[in-house]
């Protein structure tokens, strides 16, 4: 099933930046996996004066709205919407726009940084430009949505696919993609002891440092997000050639938090680090 999934996906991409069907999403199939669902309506009336919410404060808090109300959603995008693909550039009638619920039909999103530092660019309230990102991890594909903060309001101002350079070997996309997936790979990409950073079972308002073993990790290791991640660039450096990456994988509603900490040592890519602050 996945393999048809992976073939309908690369066809519709080829059809749509084409140009042959100006409706088609080129990521419709990504972005309903695994929940998402995408539903056609009809033009609403929007006659009223828009003024910015509080949620316009914090971009994730703005984001969530946008992507489970329809009637912000429509508001907060710019029509006609741009929308390039590949060389191909169109625009989106508000008519033909369908509701795009993003990440929020999922019980996660992920968030990828070079430095641990720029992890503090997201509670940032003075941004005025937000790219979400969509990275396929099993094409080379990135679908992206520009957002701006125009007179105090977050809009969506255009959309772009962007086909990424072909995968080499040892690129942090590609070993991240096999260390997600192979138990044996994993084991021989993870530094052990590994250093471990979780809630104080005896206090939750602590955290506890200690390592984990090779036993101890295949116990307990979580569930790692496989097939595509999704990304917010508030503005953190996300370098090709970077010897460093950070995946944060964030709970929707549930108090779910991991972050992975990989190094590429000795020419080769090692998780170093597992933080789990989960409440």
């Amino acid at each position: 099933m996945k393999k048809e999934l992976i073939g309908l996906f690369g066809l519709v991409i080829l059809l749509s930046c084409s140009g042959r069907n100006a409706k088609e999403d080129p990521f419709t199939v990504m972005a309903q996996l695994p929940d998402s669902i995408s539903q056609e309506v009809g033009t609403l009336p929007l006659k009223e004066v828009l003024t910015p919410l509080e949620a316009d404060e914090l971009f994730d808090d703005f984001i969530f709205n946008y992507a489970l109300d329809e009637k912000l959603q429509r508001q907060r995008t710019r029509f006609p919407l741009p929308y390039r693909c590949g060389d191909t550039l169109r625009t989106i009638e508000e008519k033909d726009w369908k509701h795009d619920y993003l990440f929020a039909k999922q019980n996660y999103y992920t968030l990828l940084f070079d430095r641990e530092e720029d992890m503090e660019m997201v509670g940032d309230t003075t941004l005025h430009a937000v790219q979400v990102e969509w990275i396929s991890l099993t094409e080379p594909l990135k679908k992206k949505y520009y957002f701006e903060r125009d007179k105090g309001m977050w809009m969506l101002v255009s959309i772009e696919m962007l086909p990424m350079k072909e995968r080499v070997k040892n690129d942090f996309l590609s070993f991240y993609t096999h260390f997600s997936v192979d138990s044996l790979f994993q084991a021989r990409h993870i530094l052990f002891p590994l250093h471990f950073i979780t809630i104080d079972p005896d206090d939750e308002f602590s955290v506890l440092e200690t390592t984990l073993e090779a036993n101890q990790w295949y116990a307990f290791r979580p569930q790692m997000p496989t097939g595509m991640l999704s990304n917010i660039c508030y503005g953190q450096r996300n370098d090709e050639l970077s010897t460093a990456k950070i995946l944060k994988v964030n709970g929707i509603s549930n108090g779910y938090s991991n972050i992975f900490y990989f190094r590429k040592l000795g020419g080769e890519w090692k998780l170093y680090k597992y933080e789990d602050t989960s409440i």
